[in-house]
């Protein structure tokens, strides 16, 4: 398949300005991390830097790599994409932001209070699973692909709603900290349930449910999201749609997209149960007094 790839082009394969863009975000961090610190704010630690570099790393492999191509080929590539870019990379930048930063962006007039809204658990938990949800209706999810700004928009405002969901489980600020260890677990438990709708739908379709993938005029349409016109335009007519790319049947590359799904966050999910649950045990373990070293006889 790589080869086949090839006909894209360097920019459609690599996409040199999203690298440097990517690129921009590291160097503004370490510029607001380090120079430009104000005076008294500590520096980010080395696990933190190392969080939030790698989040820059994961962010242009999903969504600058040739991962971003073959997500318009094939659906289980897609899907790969949306499991780690949804729920991991914004663990990352969470994880990676020192708490001064998250502070004075609570307390920009406006934006502080419309964070304090949409952080709230309940409501993240449904606007993500729910938004996740509608944007891989069919409809939802072929217009999307058809148009550059409704995609940028629709995938943008999806990432919103997983950053705020995520707060509830990794909160930055103690204000945030509004769940217990067992609410925490809780929560990512719901999210388990939650999505898994969507992804049966998938995995248990009998026919494709995507014209991005099945028909070769929407197909086109969507490659022009991530290929230079130019280069589309000159290769269009030799190409019948994904099936050119690889022999794999439409509905079986849907059925494991949504698999491919359904594990990842299994995984993602799981070691972040096991990562609370150890957490919270060891800090109620140090809660504990101890046993006395010596206990005085009775005189």
């Amino acid at each position: 398949m790589w080869l086949e790839l090839q006909i894209f082009g360097f920019r459609a394969l690599w996409s040199p300005f999203y690298l440097l863009f990517v690129c921009l975000l590291a160097a503004l961090y370490f510029y607001i991390t380090g120079p430009k610190r104000p005076e008294g704010a500590e520096q980010p630690s080395i696990s933190q830097q190392v969080m939030f570099y790698s989040g820059m790393v994961l962010l242009y492999v999903v969504k600058g790599s040739p991962v971003d191509l073959l997500g318009h080929i094939m659906f289980t590539a897609h899907m790969t994409q949306m499991a780690l870019y949804y729920l991991l990379f914004p663990i990352l930048v969470i994880k990676g932001l020192p708490s001064w930063i998250w502070k004075k962006l609570f307390q920009v007039k406006g934006l502080g209070n419309i964070l304090r809204f949409f952080t709230k658990p309940l409501l993240s938990l449904l606007l993500f699973n729910g938004l996740f949800s509608l944007y891989h209706m069919p409809v939802i999810f072929d217009y999307a692909k058809s148009d550059e700004v409704a995609h940028a928009i629709i995938t943008t405002v999806i990432l919103f709603t997983a950053f705020v969901m995520w707060v509830s489980v990794f909160p930055p600020l103690e204000e945030l900290n509004r769940l217990s260890p067992i609410m925490k677990i809780g929560f990512i438990f719901a999210n388990g349930v939650l999505i898994t709708p969507a992804c049966g739908l998938i995995i248990f379709a009998g026919t494709p449910l995507y014209d991005t993938y099945s028909q070769s005029g929407a197909w086109i349409q969507a490659m022009s999201l991530c290929v230079p016109a130019n280069v589309l335009n000159d290769i269009a007519a030799n190409l019948s749609g994904p099936s050119y790319f690889t022999p794999m049947p439409l509905v079986e590359d849907q059925q494991l997209g949504g698999i491919i799904m359904k594990i990842t966050q299994e995984i993602i999910f799981g070691a972040i149960i096991a990562y609370i649950f150890f957490s919270w045990f060891n800090q109620e373990r140090n809660t504990i007094d101890p046993m006395p070293a010596h206990i005085p006889s009775e005189s």
